[in-house]
């Protein structure tokens, strides 16, 4: 099982990242000792310009290898960051088709609570990748205690993953 971690925050070492590295953590009763990938877009900079870059053709394709694929950003503009959208946009039609997906998205108030769902999620389908679950969005307020904000969505969440990643 393999499980890759893709964070679409401007900042390196974010909190999106914690944020999604906590989902990850959350998954190991579904995912077990499963190799894990985790590609910090902030820090490939440029390079998610240049189509011909070496780097983030290569994570792009250990991406779509993935067995399990969480894909978090900020919420900007009630919707993700244009950074996610500069790696997920080399994927062709059904590039993460096989892979199973989740949708993360942090944010300052409750108004976007529905921003992994209605932005996030669609992407992800359109990109062939299965969406079981509901995505999960994580309050700003939420980060000093992350296991508290993940665990009751992860606990809905892993028998449905689990049934998922059988097939």
């Amino acid at each position: 099982m393999s499980v890759a971690v893709v964070v679409g925050n401007p900042r390196p070492g974010s909190r999106t990242l914690r944020a999604a590295v906590a989902v990850a953590d959350a998954l190991s009763s579904v995912t077990g000792e499963a190799e894990r990938l985790v590609v910090d877009l902030a820090t490939l900079g440029a390079s998610l310009l240049d189509w011909e870059a070496a780097e983030v053709s290569e994570l792009n394709a250990a991406v779509a290898a993935s067995d399990l694929v969480i894909v978090a950003s900020p919420t900007y503009k009630a919707t993700y960051t244009g950074l996610l959208k500069l790696f997920l946009d080399r994927y062709g039609n059904n590039g993460l088709a096989g892979t199973v997906a989740v949708p993360v998205m942090t944010g300052a108030a409750p108004i976007h609570a529905l921003a992994p769902e209605v932005s996030l999620r669609p992407l992800l389908v359109e990109l062939g990748a299965s969406v079981p679950t509901r995505g999960l969005f994580v309050l700003e307020s939420s980060f000093d205690d992350l296991p508290a904000a993940v665990g009751p969505w992860a606990e809905v969440a892993s028998p449905l993953l689990e049934r998922s990643l059988e097939h």
